[in-house]
Protein backbone atom coordinates (compact mmCIF):
# COMPACT_ATOMS: atom_id res chain seq x y z
CA UNK A 1 0.00 0.00 0.00
CA UNK A 2 1.71 3.29 -1.26
CA UNK A 3 0.72 7.16 -1.67
CA UNK A 4 -1.61 7.23 -4.89
CA UNK A 5 -2.72 3.93 -4.64
CA UNK A 6 -6.46 3.59 -5.71
CA UNK A 7 -7.83 1.05 -3.21
CA UNK A 8 -11.35 -0.43 -2.01
CA UNK A 9 -13.08 -1.12 1.79
CA UNK A 10 -15.88 -1.04 3.65
CA UNK A 11 -16.33 2.02 6.54
CA UNK A 12 -16.71 0.49 9.77
CA UNK A 13 -17.01 3.39 11.78
CA UNK A 14 -17.07 7.60 11.44
CA UNK A 15 -16.49 10.24 13.44
CA UNK A 16 -17.23 14.35 12.81
CA UNK A 17 -17.28 15.71 10.31
CA UNK A 18 -18.31 11.72 8.89
CA UNK A 19 -14.62 11.29 8.53
CA UNK A 20 -14.62 7.24 8.01
CA UNK A 21 -12.47 4.57 8.96
CA UNK A 22 -11.58 1.73 6.65
CA UNK A 23 -9.17 -1.05 6.86
CA UNK A 24 -6.52 -2.00 4.94
CA UNK A 25 -3.20 -4.15 5.36
CA UNK A 26 -4.10 -3.74 9.59
CA UNK A 27 -4.12 0.14 8.45
CA UNK A 28 -6.59 2.01 9.37
CA UNK A 29 -7.61 4.60 6.82
CA UNK A 30 -9.39 7.63 7.26
CA UNK A 31 -11.16 8.86 4.22
CA UNK A 32 -13.96 12.05 4.44
CA UNK A 33 -17.08 12.91 3.49
CA UNK A 34 -18.48 8.87 3.23
CA UNK A 35 -21.37 7.27 5.39
CA UNK A 36 -20.71 4.27 8.12
CA UNK A 37 -21.00 1.16 5.63
CA UNK A 38 -20.24 2.22 2.51
CA UNK A 39 -17.83 0.37 0.00
CA UNK A 40 -16.23 3.15 -1.54
CA UNK A 41 -13.29 3.30 -3.35
CA UNK A 42 -10.77 5.90 -2.67
CA UNK A 43 -7.16 7.11 -3.87
CA UNK A 44 -4.86 7.06 -0.78
CA UNK A 45 -3.15 10.76 -0.21
CA UNK A 46 -1.10 10.07 2.77
CA UNK A 47 0.46 6.92 4.15
CA UNK A 48 2.58 7.84 7.18
CA UNK A 49 3.62 5.46 10.26
CA UNK A 50 1.03 6.65 12.26
CA UNK A 51 -1.99 8.07 10.16
CA UNK A 52 -3.14 6.86 6.70
CA UNK A 53 -5.26 9.34 4.80
CA UNK A 54 -7.48 8.80 1.42
CA UNK A 55 -9.56 10.37 -0.85
CA UNK A 56 -13.09 9.53 -2.13
CA UNK A 57 -13.51 8.37 -5.00
CA UNK A 58 -16.80 6.63 -5.62
CA UNK A 59 -19.47 4.71 -3.08
CA UNK A 60 -19.42 1.48 -4.94
CA UNK A 61 -21.96 -0.02 -2.61
CA UNK A 62 -24.76 2.24 -0.27
CA UNK A 63 -24.95 2.19 3.24
CA UNK A 64 -27.55 0.32 4.92
CA UNK A 65 -29.03 3.60 6.51
CA UNK A 66 -29.40 5.42 2.62
CA UNK A 67 -33.01 4.94 2.30
CA UNK A 68 -33.58 8.47 0.92
CA UNK A 69 -33.81 9.59 -3.04
CA UNK A 70 -31.37 12.64 -2.88
CA UNK A 71 -33.11 16.15 -3.71
CA UNK A 72 -30.79 17.94 -5.31
CA UNK A 73 -29.81 16.98 -9.10
CA UNK A 74 -26.09 17.12 -8.03
CA UNK A 75 -25.96 15.07 -5.57
CA UNK A 76 -22.85 13.00 -5.72
CA UNK A 77 -20.94 16.09 -7.82
CA UNK A 78 -21.14 18.50 -5.74
CA UNK A 79 -19.20 17.58 -2.12
CA UNK A 80 -21.80 19.96 0.32
CA UNK A 81 -25.24 17.57 1.11
CA UNK A 82 -23.78 13.99 0.87
CA UNK A 83 -26.51 13.17 3.52
CA UNK A 84 -29.10 13.30 1.81
CA UNK A 85 -29.72 9.89 1.00
CA UNK A 86 -30.16 9.39 4.89
CA UNK A 87 -33.42 10.15 6.45
CA UNK A 88 -33.13 13.23 8.77
CA UNK A 89 -34.07 11.30 11.83
CA UNK A 90 -31.05 9.06 11.43
CA UNK A 91 -29.28 12.15 10.67
CA UNK A 92 -29.86 13.54 13.78
CA UNK A 93 -28.61 10.15 15.48
CA UNK A 94 -25.49 10.38 13.78
CA UNK A 95 -24.33 14.04 14.91
CA UNK A 96 -25.32 13.26 18.01
CA UNK A 97 -22.72 10.60 18.10
CA UNK A 98 -20.38 11.93 16.90
CA UNK A 99 -20.74 14.82 19.24
CA UNK A 100 -21.25 12.44 22.26
CA UNK A 101 -17.95 10.78 20.98
CA UNK A 102 -15.87 14.07 20.72
CA UNK A 103 -16.05 15.33 23.56
CA UNK A 104 -17.43 12.60 26.12
CA UNK A 105 -13.51 11.68 26.43
CA UNK A 106 -12.47 15.25 27.13
CA UNK A 107 -14.97 15.90 29.91
CA UNK A 108 -13.67 15.53 33.22
CA UNK A 109 -16.90 15.34 35.34
CA UNK A 110 -18.84 11.95 34.43
CA UNK A 111 -22.63 13.82 35.55
CA UNK A 112 -22.47 16.44 32.76
CA UNK A 113 -25.76 16.16 31.01
CA UNK A 114 -25.86 15.48 27.25
CA UNK A 115 -29.48 17.04 26.23
CA UNK A 116 -31.20 15.43 23.11
CA UNK A 117 -29.72 16.79 19.44
CA UNK A 118 -32.62 19.70 18.54
CA UNK A 119 -33.20 19.59 14.39
CA UNK A 120 -34.13 22.07 12.22
CA UNK A 121 -37.49 23.18 11.60
CA UNK A 122 -36.67 22.88 7.71
CA UNK A 123 -34.88 19.99 5.99
CA UNK A 124 -34.90 21.49 3.00
CA UNK A 125 -34.79 25.18 1.42
CA UNK A 126 -33.59 26.38 4.91
CA UNK A 127 -30.41 28.48 3.85
CA UNK A 128 -31.19 32.50 4.27
CA UNK A 129 -27.65 33.03 2.30
CA UNK A 130 -25.95 31.07 -0.45
CA UNK A 131 -22.64 32.30 -2.31
CA UNK A 132 -22.82 30.80 -5.58
CA UNK A 133 -19.48 30.94 -7.84
CA UNK A 134 -19.42 31.32 -11.91
CA UNK A 135 -17.02 28.66 -13.49
CA UNK A 136 -17.27 25.76 -16.01
CA UNK A 137 -17.74 22.15 -15.63
CA UNK A 138 -14.33 21.60 -17.31
CA UNK A 139 -11.81 23.11 -18.85
CA UNK A 140 -12.99 25.18 -21.94
CA UNK A 141 -16.64 24.35 -21.06
CA UNK A 142 -19.75 27.02 -21.35
CA UNK A 143 -19.57 29.10 -18.16
CA UNK A 144 -22.44 28.10 -15.22
CA UNK A 145 -23.39 29.23 -11.83
CA UNK A 146 -22.59 26.73 -9.15
CA UNK A 147 -20.56 25.47 -6.51
CA UNK A 148 -17.26 24.09 -6.28
CA UNK A 149 -17.54 20.35 -7.36
CA UNK A 150 -16.35 17.60 -5.20
CA UNK A 151 -12.24 17.32 -4.39
CA UNK A 152 -11.67 20.28 -7.09
CA UNK A 153 -10.27 23.74 -6.86
CA UNK A 154 -11.90 24.43 -10.51
CA UNK A 155 -14.48 22.96 -11.58
CA UNK A 156 -17.84 24.17 -11.06
CA UNK A 157 -20.78 21.50 -10.79
CA UNK A 158 -24.25 23.76 -11.69
CA UNK A 159 -26.12 24.96 -8.17
CA UNK A 160 -28.82 26.52 -9.89
CA UNK A 161 -31.33 23.39 -8.85
CA UNK A 162 -30.08 23.99 -4.97
CA UNK A 163 -32.10 22.03 -2.70
CA UNK A 164 -30.87 23.95 0.37
CA UNK A 165 -32.34 27.24 -0.73
CA UNK A 166 -36.00 28.68 -1.52
CA UNK A 167 -37.60 28.45 -4.97
CA UNK A 168 -37.03 32.06 -4.81
CA UNK A 169 -33.11 31.84 -4.69
CA UNK A 170 -32.87 29.28 -7.43
CA UNK A 171 -35.10 31.58 -9.91
CA UNK A 172 -32.79 34.42 -9.05
CA UNK A 173 -29.88 32.29 -9.98
CA UNK A 174 -30.52 30.86 -13.19
CA UNK A 175 -31.83 34.41 -14.38
CA UNK A 176 -28.44 35.67 -13.05
CA UNK A 177 -26.59 33.33 -14.92
CA UNK A 178 -28.71 33.59 -18.22
CA UNK A 179 -27.82 37.38 -18.11
CA UNK A 180 -24.45 36.71 -17.65
CA UNK A 181 -24.17 34.35 -20.71
CA UNK A 182 -25.69 36.87 -23.04
CA UNK A 183 -23.58 39.51 -21.64
CA UNK A 184 -20.57 38.46 -23.51
CA UNK A 185 -18.30 38.71 -20.66
CA UNK A 186 -16.40 35.61 -19.47
CA UNK A 187 -15.63 34.60 -15.59
CA UNK A 188 -12.86 35.44 -13.91
CA UNK A 189 -10.24 32.34 -14.16
CA UNK A 190 -7.87 31.62 -11.21
CA UNK A 191 -5.06 30.34 -13.29
CA UNK A 192 -4.52 33.67 -16.10
CA UNK A 193 -6.41 36.28 -13.63
CA UNK A 194 -8.61 37.19 -16.61
CA UNK A 195 -12.60 37.51 -16.53
CA UNK A 196 -15.57 39.76 -14.95
CA UNK A 197 -18.10 37.43 -13.12
CA UNK A 198 -16.62 35.76 -9.79
CA UNK A 199 -19.68 35.38 -7.18
CA UNK A 200 -23.29 36.05 -7.15
CA UNK A 201 -24.71 36.23 -3.05
CA UNK A 202 -28.53 35.95 -2.33
CA UNK A 203 -29.94 36.20 0.96
CA UNK A 204 -33.63 35.85 1.36
CA UNK A 205 -35.38 36.23 5.07
CA UNK A 206 -37.47 33.20 5.96
CA UNK A 207 -39.96 35.61 7.87
CA UNK A 208 -40.43 38.54 5.62
CA UNK A 209 -39.08 36.91 2.28
CA UNK A 210 -36.81 39.67 1.85
CA UNK A 211 -34.43 39.45 -0.73
CA UNK A 212 -30.69 41.04 -1.58
CA UNK A 213 -28.92 40.03 -4.62
CA UNK A 214 -25.40 40.98 -5.08
CA UNK A 215 -23.17 40.55 -8.18
CA UNK A 216 -19.61 39.98 -7.55
CA UNK A 217 -17.18 40.87 -9.74
CA UNK A 218 -13.28 42.49 -10.79
CA UNK A 219 -12.67 45.88 -12.21
CA UNK A 220 -11.29 44.48 -15.65
CA UNK A 221 -13.92 45.76 -17.94
CA UNK A 222 -17.17 47.80 -17.76
CA UNK A 223 -20.96 46.03 -18.23
CA UNK A 224 -24.27 47.50 -17.57
CA UNK A 225 -26.23 45.68 -15.28
CA UNK A 226 -30.21 47.67 -16.20
CA UNK A 227 -31.14 44.28 -17.86
CA UNK A 228 -29.91 42.26 -14.87
CA UNK A 229 -31.92 44.32 -12.71
CA UNK A 230 -35.19 44.50 -14.61
CA UNK A 231 -34.86 40.53 -15.38
CA UNK A 232 -34.57 40.71 -11.41
CA UNK A 233 -37.24 42.21 -10.50
CA UNK A 234 -39.81 41.03 -13.02
CA UNK A 235 -39.25 36.93 -11.64
CA UNK A 236 -42.76 35.84 -10.24
CA UNK A 237 -41.27 35.45 -6.77
CA UNK A 238 -42.96 34.57 -3.31
CA UNK A 239 -40.96 36.84 -1.69
CA UNK A 240 -39.80 40.33 -2.44
CA UNK A 241 -36.52 41.55 -4.21
CA UNK A 242 -35.88 44.56 -1.73
CA UNK A 243 -32.03 45.44 -3.41
CA UNK A 244 -29.68 44.76 -5.71
CA UNK A 245 -26.24 45.76 -5.73
CA UNK A 246 -22.89 44.76 -7.50
CA UNK A 247 -19.31 44.58 -5.46
CA UNK A 248 -16.16 44.90 -7.00
CA UNK A 249 -13.17 42.23 -6.32
CA UNK A 250 -9.99 42.18 -7.30
CA UNK A 251 -8.28 39.83 -5.23
CA UNK A 252 -6.77 36.66 -6.72
CA UNK A 253 -7.94 34.54 -3.61
CA UNK A 254 -11.04 32.85 -4.68
CA UNK A 255 -12.74 34.20 -1.40
CA UNK A 256 -15.43 37.05 -1.48
CA UNK A 257 -14.02 40.38 -1.12
CA UNK A 258 -15.45 43.99 -0.94
CA UNK A 259 -13.52 46.12 -2.71
CA UNK A 260 -16.42 48.19 -2.95
CA UNK A 261 -20.46 48.26 -3.16
CA UNK A 262 -22.84 50.03 -4.94
CA UNK A 263 -26.64 49.68 -5.01
CA UNK A 264 -28.44 48.79 -8.57
CA UNK A 265 -31.86 48.81 -6.85
CA UNK A 266 -33.08 49.68 -3.43
CA UNK A 267 -31.41 48.88 -0.10
CA UNK A 268 -28.15 47.23 0.92
CA UNK A 269 -30.01 45.02 3.67
CA UNK A 270 -33.11 42.91 4.36
CA UNK A 271 -34.50 41.99 7.95
CA UNK A 272 -35.39 38.97 9.55
CA UNK A 273 -37.53 38.33 12.55
CA UNK A 274 -35.92 36.07 15.24
CA UNK A 275 -38.19 35.42 18.77
CA UNK A 276 -39.90 38.24 18.37
CA UNK A 277 -36.72 40.32 17.36
CA UNK A 278 -36.38 42.13 14.30
CA UNK A 279 -32.79 42.40 13.32
CA UNK A 280 -31.61 44.07 9.40
CA UNK A 281 -28.75 42.27 7.96
CA UNK A 282 -26.16 43.45 5.21
CA UNK A 283 -24.45 42.00 2.29
CA UNK A 284 -21.29 40.60 4.27
CA UNK A 285 -22.41 40.37 7.85
CA UNK A 286 -22.54 37.46 9.57
CA UNK A 287 -26.09 35.84 10.52
CA UNK A 288 -26.86 32.38 11.31
CA UNK A 289 -28.15 30.81 7.73
CA UNK A 290 -30.76 29.01 8.55
CA UNK A 291 -33.26 31.70 10.69
CA UNK A 292 -35.94 29.02 11.84
CA UNK A 293 -32.95 26.63 13.10
CA UNK A 294 -31.48 29.55 14.64
CA UNK A 295 -34.42 30.44 16.74
CA UNK A 296 -34.01 26.66 18.37
CA UNK A 297 -30.37 27.25 18.86
CA UNK A 298 -30.85 30.88 20.98
CA UNK A 299 -33.32 29.26 22.71
CA UNK A 300 -31.36 26.66 23.94
CA UNK A 301 -28.48 29.08 24.67
CA UNK A 302 -31.47 31.06 26.36
CA UNK A 303 -31.97 28.42 28.50
CA UNK A 304 -28.77 27.37 29.58
CA UNK A 305 -27.87 31.16 30.56
CA UNK A 306 -30.73 31.05 32.97
CA UNK A 307 -31.77 34.22 35.05
CA UNK A 308 -30.34 37.39 33.47
CA UNK A 309 -32.28 40.23 36.07
CA UNK A 310 -29.73 42.73 36.74
CA UNK A 311 -26.56 40.88 35.09
CA UNK A 312 -23.66 42.45 32.79
CA UNK A 313 -23.38 40.28 29.96
CA UNK A 314 -20.50 39.83 27.80
CA UNK A 315 -21.43 38.66 24.14
CA UNK A 316 -18.07 38.21 22.60
CA UNK A 317 -17.69 37.46 18.72
CA UNK A 318 -21.49 38.96 18.69
CA UNK A 319 -21.92 39.26 14.90
CA UNK A 320 -25.25 41.40 14.34
CA UNK A 321 -25.93 40.97 18.09
CA UNK A 322 -28.90 38.43 17.49
CA UNK A 323 -27.82 36.65 21.15
CA UNK A 324 -27.11 39.51 22.99
CA UNK A 325 -30.03 41.11 22.18
CA UNK A 326 -32.20 38.16 22.92
CA UNK A 327 -30.48 38.17 26.67
CA UNK A 328 -30.57 42.21 26.97
CA UNK A 329 -35.00 42.49 28.01
CA UNK A 330 -34.24 41.65 31.57
CA UNK A 331 -30.36 42.42 31.95
CA UNK A 332 -28.47 45.08 33.12
CA UNK A 333 -26.11 45.36 30.44
CA UNK A 334 -24.99 43.58 27.21
CA UNK A 335 -21.54 44.73 25.74
CA UNK A 336 -20.80 42.57 22.45
CA UNK A 337 -17.74 42.85 20.71
CA UNK A 338 -17.35 41.64 16.97
CA UNK A 339 -14.27 42.05 14.41
CA UNK A 340 -16.60 43.31 11.52
CA UNK A 341 -17.08 46.92 11.32
CA UNK A 342 -20.53 46.67 9.55
CA UNK A 343 -21.91 43.71 11.44
CA UNK A 344 -21.26 46.09 14.40
CA UNK A 345 -23.22 49.22 12.81
CA UNK A 346 -25.68 46.37 12.17
CA UNK A 347 -25.92 45.47 16.11
CA UNK A 348 -26.56 48.94 16.75
CA UNK A 349 -29.23 49.86 14.33
CA UNK A 350 -30.70 46.74 15.55
CA UNK A 351 -31.30 47.33 19.35
CA UNK A 352 -32.25 50.49 18.83
CA UNK A 353 -34.71 48.96 16.55
CA UNK A 354 -35.39 46.54 19.04
CA UNK A 355 -36.11 49.16 22.24
CA UNK A 356 -32.81 48.27 23.58
CA UNK A 357 -31.10 50.59 25.23
CA UNK A 358 -28.81 48.34 27.34
CA UNK A 359 -26.89 47.03 24.80
CA UNK A 360 -23.32 48.35 23.73
CA UNK A 361 -21.67 46.77 20.89
CA UNK A 362 -17.47 47.32 20.05
CA UNK A 363 -15.80 46.89 16.67
CA UNK A 364 -12.47 44.74 16.79
CA UNK A 365 -10.30 42.03 18.15
CA UNK A 366 -11.64 40.69 21.54
CA UNK A 367 -8.26 40.09 22.39
CA UNK A 368 -7.34 43.43 22.17
CA UNK A 369 -11.00 44.85 22.82
CA UNK A 370 -11.13 43.60 26.13
CA UNK A 371 -8.89 45.82 27.98
CA UNK A 372 -10.47 48.54 26.96
CA UNK A 373 -13.60 47.85 28.94
CA UNK A 374 -14.08 49.21 32.30
CA UNK A 375 -17.02 46.83 33.25
CA UNK A 376 -16.66 43.42 34.57
CA UNK A 377 -18.64 41.12 33.47
CA UNK A 378 -21.26 38.79 35.39
CA UNK A 379 -22.16 36.08 32.96
CA UNK A 380 -19.96 35.02 29.47
CA UNK A 381 -21.41 34.32 26.32
CA UNK A 382 -18.54 32.64 23.63
CA UNK A 383 -19.75 32.26 19.58
CA UNK A 384 -16.23 32.40 18.26
CA UNK A 385 -15.44 31.62 14.49
CA UNK A 386 -14.74 27.93 13.26
CA UNK A 387 -11.20 28.31 14.87
CA UNK A 388 -12.02 28.52 18.44
CA UNK A 389 -10.73 31.57 20.41
CA UNK A 390 -7.34 32.51 20.63
CA UNK A 391 -5.43 31.61 23.50
CA UNK A 392 -4.55 34.86 24.56
CA UNK A 393 -7.89 36.06 24.18
CA UNK A 394 -9.05 32.85 26.07
CA UNK A 395 -6.71 33.39 29.13
CA UNK A 396 -8.17 37.04 29.42
CA UNK A 397 -11.68 35.82 29.09
CA UNK A 398 -11.01 32.85 32.55
CA UNK A 399 -9.41 35.66 34.53
CA UNK A 400 -12.50 37.61 34.59
CA UNK A 401 -13.67 34.52 37.37
CA UNK A 402 -17.44 34.90 36.24
CA UNK A 403 -19.30 31.86 38.08
CA UNK A 404 -20.87 31.01 34.64
CA UNK A 405 -20.79 30.55 30.53
CA UNK A 406 -22.45 29.59 27.78
CA UNK A 407 -20.00 28.46 24.58
CA UNK A 408 -21.38 28.10 21.05
CA UNK A 409 -18.99 26.07 19.05
CA UNK A 410 -19.74 25.38 14.76
CA UNK A 411 -16.40 23.75 14.60
CA UNK A 412 -16.46 20.70 17.41
CA UNK A 413 -12.89 19.74 17.37
CA UNK A 414 -11.89 23.26 18.34
CA UNK A 415 -14.04 23.24 20.92
CA UNK A 416 -12.37 20.55 22.24
CA UNK A 417 -8.78 22.10 22.74
CA UNK A 418 -10.84 25.57 24.42
CA UNK A 419 -12.70 23.24 26.43
CA UNK A 420 -9.79 21.67 28.01
CA UNK A 421 -7.94 24.95 28.75
CA UNK A 422 -11.51 26.35 30.42
CA UNK A 423 -11.38 22.54 32.65
CA UNK A 424 -7.64 23.42 33.63
CA UNK A 425 -9.14 26.88 35.17
CA UNK A 426 -11.47 25.86 37.48
CA UNK A 427 -14.92 25.42 35.07
CA UNK A 428 -17.30 22.42 35.03
CA UNK A 429 -19.40 20.99 31.60
CA UNK A 430 -22.90 21.30 32.89
CA UNK A 431 -24.73 20.63 29.77
CA UNK A 432 -24.11 20.17 26.20
CA UNK A 433 -26.55 20.28 23.08
CA UNK A 434 -26.40 19.58 19.89
CA UNK A 435 -28.38 21.70 17.46
CA UNK A 436 -28.65 21.04 13.70
CA UNK A 437 -28.75 24.16 11.63
CA UNK A 438 -27.37 22.07 8.43
CA UNK A 439 -29.14 19.32 7.79
CA UNK A 440 -28.05 17.06 4.52
CA UNK A 441 -24.25 18.04 5.43
CA UNK A 442 -22.56 17.28 8.52
CA UNK A 443 -22.13 19.89 10.41
CA UNK A 444 -23.63 20.91 13.25
CA UNK A 445 -24.10 23.96 16.47
CA UNK A 446 -22.67 22.66 19.85
CA UNK A 447 -23.94 24.81 23.01
CA UNK A 448 -22.01 24.12 26.41
CA UNK A 449 -23.04 25.36 29.78
CA UNK A 450 -20.30 26.10 31.99
CA UNK A 451 -19.78 26.43 35.82
CA UNK A 452 -17.06 27.62 37.56
CA UNK A 453 -15.97 25.46 40.78
CA UNK A 454 -13.11 27.07 42.23
CA UNK A 455 -15.09 30.19 43.67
Amino acid sequence: MKKGDILQGTVYDTSFPNKGKIKIEDKTVSVKGVLKGQEVLFRLKRNGAEKAEGELKEVLKPSPDETEAPACPAFGECGGCFMQTVSYEKQLSMKEYHIKKLLAPVIRNKDVEFLPIQGSPLVHAYRNKVEFAFGNAFKDGPMLLGFHRKNSMFDIVSGTDCALVHEDVRLIAKATEQFALQSGLDFYHRSTGSGFFRHVLVRRAQKSGEILVNVIHTTQVECDFTRLTEDLLALPLQGKIVGILHTKNDSIADAIRNDGTEILYGADRITEELLGLTFEISTFSFFQTNSLGAEVLYGVVRDMVGETKDKVIFDLYSGTGTIGQILAPVAKKVIGIEIIAEAVEAAKDNAKRNGLSNCEFLAGDVLKKLDEIKEKPDFIVLDPPREGVVPKALQKIIDYGVNGMVYISCKPTSLVNDLEALQDAGYRVEKICAVDLFPQTPHVETVVGLQRTNT
